[in-house]
């Protein structure tokens, strides 16, 4: 009996997968003598692996060539799945025979490009890539070149990423998805002055293409030039004023020129634009407390908390804004909301110095002690600790943690002179002058730091004269 063709008519309904499925698998089970059109195996390929069934598209796409022996398009789906399946090299050798009867078929040389990364044979895929390129023209050569993004991207040859898509500017300068990506490519390899020229020259034949403007404002602003940052973002701006991104990256220049009036201009931009977020309005709280613009400040601070109500430091930032205020109740209040949250040594910290500026000795030594024990290494901790300590009255416990202090850090000259102070505040004047001789044999500036323990100790006459002696010899 003379075998039959299943296909599908193109005015037709297609079949459903599953009828397909039940074809291939009477076809396999000898039950029929009709045979799958290549359409008709191709769709069955994509479905299993699709359903990341990679071992039943394997199946069935060496199947399909035994009855399709020269498709070259199930060829390719087959080295597809090849490559899925990591046996490169019969992938390659499947894509030669495809080239060989097509070759006009971009997928063979994305392909292969993609094996021959694999087997890390990085010359020959270079090869692969640079001959293909000379192979097509315009669209074709795009869609390729997009392709080699993605292949490039996964196995991170990253500046080969950024070489496909300045191409693609190359040939396409208005092409948006490209100006969107090399934007990010260009701070990830750092090709800030290569992303210049590209952008400078779609501009000069282009100047109202707003892509470029602001692709051209992040490479001034990964180089830190962020007058020129500024000028291209607002030429952005003037020619999209809903372009939310532009308004977003300018607020962020003008923070970092210290320019906060003009960065909540912006930022505020963006939330009106755009949806509000909790990162939004957190910088424009923090613009406003560098402006000591407290309660606007907290505002903000607020409404970033209300959408992340589980960030523990903008509770601490809300407490700064009253600590700078000097309102040390509802500092206290605020930093044990960020507490209950998450136990932090900043949080620790500031929470000392407010309970200490409410005489609460006992309580402010038993945060500092925490913020000590959870950054044992770091010294403005060690430092709150002792002051809490002397201001409390316990000199000789603030000798012993400033005795520990330095040995924690690592010998650091500060903690000689709290450890003289100490020793001064219990008398024991021969020890508290050998500690500060240590002090200002090491670090002398570093005296005034200390002196706000107790101004008094001017008045003796053997610390001033250490101090003239080795002032003296600084000079």
């Amino acid at each position: 009996m003379e075998e039959e063709f299943l296909d599908f008519d193109d005015n037709q309904e297609m079949e459903s997968i599953e009828e397909i499925a039940k074809q291939y698998a009477d076809l396999k089970n000898g039950i029929s003598g009709n045979i799958l059109s290549e359409m008709a195996f191709e769709l069955l390929i994509d479905y299993y692996d699709e359903q990341q069934n990679l071992n039943k598209a394997l199946e069935v796409a060496l199947t399909s060539r035994e009855y399709y022996p020269f498709s070259a398009e199930l060829m390719v789906k087959h080295a597809d799945l090849l490559i899925a399946d990591r046996k490169y090299n019969l992938s390659l050798d499947i894509l030669e025979q495809a080239r060989l009867l097509n070759s006009d078929d971009i997928n063979i040389y994305i392909l292969k490009v993609d094996a021959l990364l694999a087997l890390n044979e990085i010359d020959q895929a270079f090869e692969v890539f640079h001959t293909s390129l000379n192979m097509f023209e315009e669209d074709e050569k795009l869609d390729l070149l997009f392709e080699y993004v993605d292949v490039f991207d996964d196995y991170e040859v990253f500046d080969m990423v950024f070489d496909c898509l300045k191409m693609i500017l190359d040939i396409a300068p208005n092409d948006e998805v490209a100006l969107y990506k090399i934007c990010y490519w260009v701070e990830f390899t750092g090709r800030f002055e290569e992303s210049i020229r590209i952008h400078q020259k779609i501009i000069d034949s282009n100047p109202y293409n707003e892509l470029a403007w602001f692709n051209l404002a992040a490479a001034f602003q990964g180089l830190k030039l962020y007058e020129k940052a500024i000028d291209a973002y607002q030429y952005a701006i003037t020619i999209n004023e809903k372009f939310d991104i532009a308004y977003r990256n300018l607020g962020d220049v003008y923070i970092r020129l210290r320019k906060f009036k003009e960065a909540i201009e912006a930022l505020t931009t963006v939330v009106e634009l755009t949806r509000p977020e909790d990162v939004l309005y957190e910088a424009i709280g923090h613009c406003h407390h560098k402006l000591q613009n407290f309660p606007l400040a907290r505002l903000n601070y607020r409404k970033a908390s209300h959408m992340q109500p589980d960030d523990n430091k903008l509770h601490y930032k809300i407490a700064l804004t009253y600590m700078d205020e000097l309102k040390w109740p509802n500092a206290i209040k605020s930093l044990e909301a960020s507490l209950q949250i998450a136990s932090a040594p900043e949080a620790h910290l500031a929470l000392g110095e407010c309970l200490l500026h409410q005489s609460a000795f006992n309580e402010a030594i038993y945060h500092f002690g925490i913020a000590v024990k959870q950054k044992p290494r770091n010294i403005p901790n060690w430092e709150a600790l002792i002051k809490g300590l002397y201001a409390a009255g316990f000199f000789e416990e603030a000798e012993k943690q400033a005795q520990f202090a330095l040995e924690a850090t690592g010998q650091r000259p500060i903690f000689h002179f709290y450890i003289a102070m100490t020793l001064f505040a219990q008398a024991k004047n021969k020890e508290g002058l050998l500690q500060l001789e240590l002090g200002m044999h090491h670090a002398p500036r570093l005296f005034r730091k200390v002196l706000e323990l107790n101004p008094g100790i001017m008045q003796n006459s053997r610390v001033v004269d250490i101090l003239a002696r080795y002032n003296k010899s600084r000079h």
